[in-house]
């Protein structure tokens, strides 16, 4: 990045800090070209006018990223999420026995699956659970545990209990956000611990997260994103990012938001 003054270089860190979740030293270093001294003292600066919250080893935006309740993320890259459950419901064959996390994008493909036949459906999300609820040819299986009202997923103890008496053909988890560093961001330590254990207890993982979700870090709980996952998102996916993914060995899948399949494509 060509050299700005100070005080553009302190707006960019700001708002970097509020689109990625956090700055980092060394990474702000390196993008502006100039000494980690001078990012430290810009970070001092906007600390003390109260534009940033300084953490160990760089900042972060005071406001960053509240966590968005359901609700309000239903209607986010809508065309997006239902390409992406298009594609995940078709990998399920009849027979199988699948576990489905809580969101948006993962509550569509149950909304999908409403026209399965003979299919278990185990889920910790309260939307998958809704939209299955009187499907006769699915059997749903309800984990149970404590009831997060922002994300209408359950988490805890009793929720990891349950999981230990079954084992999936397929698991579909969602998230708040990806990087191919860190894996898979979330609002709740309980949440990315949850994802561990459920991605541990299948012998297939798919993520589904739309484009909007790479690269971004809103929050500090991560779940690594393991070689041999499946990562499925739509064709406005930052390419750079899903080389990195593919890279370490994670599969990635990207699907048109339209009606029809074709288009879709998979590497």
């Amino acid at each position: 990045m060509s050299a700005i003054g100070s005080q553009a270089r302190r707006d960019r860190i700001v708002h970097l800090a509020t689109t990625t979740g956090l700055a980092s030293v060394e990474e702000l270093s390196q993008l502006f070209g100039v000494t980690a001294s001078t990012i430290r003292r810009d970070l001092a600066k906007l600390t003390t006018d109260g534009r940033l919250a300084r953490t160990y080893g760089g900042a972060m935006a005071l406001a960053a990223h509240p966590e968005a309740s359901l609700r309000q993320r239903i209607g986010e890259a809508f065309e997006a999420k239902q390409a992406i459950a298009r594609w995940a419901a078709a990998r399920v064959r009849p027979g199988e026995t699948l576990l489905l996390d809580a969101g948006s994008t993962v509550g569509a493909l149950a909304h999908e699956l409403r026209t399965a036949e003979d299919l278990t459906v185990a889920t910790t999300g309260l939307t998958a659970l809704q939209a299955l609820s009187d499907v006769e040819t699915v059997h749903v299986e309800c984990l149970g545990g404590t009831l997060r009202p922002l994300s209408q997923g359950f988490v805890g103890p009793l929720t990891e209990a349950a999981l230990e008496r079954m084992t999936f053909d397929r698991v579909f988890l969602g998230t708040d956000g990806i990087s191919p560093e860190l894996g898979i961001c979330e609002a709740d330590l309980r949440q990315t611990r949850l994802k561990e254990l459920m991605a541990r207890r299948a012998d297939h993982v798919y993520v589904l997260a739309h484009a909007a979700k790479l690269g971004r870090r809103p929050f500090h709980a991560w779940t690594a994103l393991c070689e041999g996952w499946t990562l499925v998102t739509d064709d406005a996916a930052d390419e750079s990012v899903l080389a990195e993914l593919r890279a370490r060995g994670v599969r990635t899948v990207t699907t048109t938001p339209e009606p029809s399949p074709a288009g879709n494509g998979e590497r």
